[in-house]
């Protein structure tokens, strides 16, 4: 395993509907978090990197903004978006700064207040993350899109709606010890299956929810790493891909070929293979997601998912835990943190720190992140 670039430190503030504060005391709640878990101090941080999807507030820039609230001036600071990927996306500019030596320790900081506009307007703005020529004036919202791979993964594999509302009960579990989810209830395998349809076959329970939130991310190159740190987790493989922005540029629906790819890059350059992988975040924003990702990143077989899911293989206790924090289905997703959050908890998971979710004995674990419909993937694979 190469220990070129680690992370130092981490931090999330708590996901929540409708925080009261300003963008930047939502950034430095985790910011905050993230200081104190590294042991340094914002002069011993050389640039920031902030990220966010754009329209969700009123400030323009807001890195600008943040950088400066968070005590981070005069050293450089740059704004990445890439959607609900945009931190993981972050995370691979802050891992190429420290590579090229320009920079020794680089944050990350991914936010998003998405209570400041209504939910229509939420859902437009994700809308005309698709083709604003093509498809988001068809009245396509992020639901519907993913009800149709879910509809095109039952067509070809056989899969069905208890196969998804498995995938909700799990999550609810885990999300239930999560202190910083938005949703800590466990949900009965019943409720989500009788629950109103938002765009069939998935429901109510099916589908993640905004969330106002941040999330940070501290990296460090190998020496100034084993300075800071006792218990540094080091970045052994980074993959990323994008895939065609509408839907019919795609060869099928019953998958997402930018979460494939990006996988094999990052096992490839990490040396080793989904067998490897002793628990794992993946990007549930729907639970068909969670499903085809099982299979995109080699968990199963095409088609096999729904086989780790029924048998209870990706629970804590598992051949493969996933998200077993909650996942977004009960953290709840805002944009710009989800990634960030989600590479936390691995990092937690290696230190041996996740408390009640702990899976026993993690030394490597992966971290799944999407943008948009399938459009932009991040895999990140992490070793203890």
């Amino acid at each position: 395993m190469s220990k070129d670039v680690a992370v130092i430190g981490v931090g999330q503030s708590a996901f929540v509907r409708g925080y009261q504060g300003s963008i930047r005391e939502l950034a430095f709640e985790a910011f905050k978090e993230a200081m104190q878990d590294a042991g340094i101090d914002s002069q011993e941080v050389d640039a920031s990197i902030i990220c966010s999807a754009p329209e969700y507030d009123n400030q323009r820039s807001p890195s600008g903004i943040i950088a400066e609230y968070l005590g981070l001036n005069p050293q450089p600071t740059f704004a990445v978006e890439s959607l609900c990927s945009s931190s993981t996306t972050g995370i691979r500019v802050g891992y190429s700064m420290i590579k090229s030596g320009l920079h020794d320790i680089v944050v990350i900081l991914g936010f998003q207040k998405m209570s400041e506009i209504s939910s229509a307007d939420s859902q437009e703005r994700m809308g005309r993350g698709a083709d604003i020529i093509w498809e988001s004036p068809f009245g396509t919202m992020m639901p519907a899109y993913y009800a149709m791979h879910a509809r095109a993964h039952f067509a070809r594999y056989g899969s069905t709606e208890k196969d998804l509302a498995l995938i909700r009960v799990k999550a609810s579990k885990y999300g239930a010890l999560n202190e910083k989810a938005v949703y800590r209830k466990e949900v009965k395998l019943e409720d989500a299956l009788n629950a109103a349809a938002v765009a069939s076959p998935l429901k109510r329970f099916d589908c993640c929810a905004n969330a106002d939130g941040a999330s940070c991310i501290i990296m460090a190159g190998k020496e100034k790493a084993a300075d800071i740190s006792q218990k540094p987790v080091w970045f052994m493989g980074l993959g990323s891909a994008t895939a065609s922005m509408t839907l019919t540029g795609r060869d099928a629906l019953d998958g997402l070929s930018c979460a494939r790819i990006a996988a094999q890059r990052a096992y490839e350059m990490a040396g080793v293979t989904p067998r490897d992988i002793d628990v794992a975040e993946v990007h549930d924003c729907f639970t068909i997601a969670e499903l085809m990702a099982y299979e995109n990143l080699g968990f199963a077989e095409p088609g096999q998912g729904a086989e780790l899911i029924r048998a209870g293989r990706t629970e804590i206790d598992g051949k493969i835990p996933v998200n077993v924090d909650g996942g977004l289905l009960s953290k709840g997703h805002p944009i710009g943190a989800t990634g960030g959050s989600q590479l936390r908890t691995i990092v937690l998971q290696l230190r041996g720190e996740a408390g009640a979710i702990q899976v026993p004995g993690a030394e490597i674990g992966l971290v799944h992140n999407i943008g948009g419909v399938g459009v932009y993937g991040n895999v990140i694979i992490l070793g203890r």
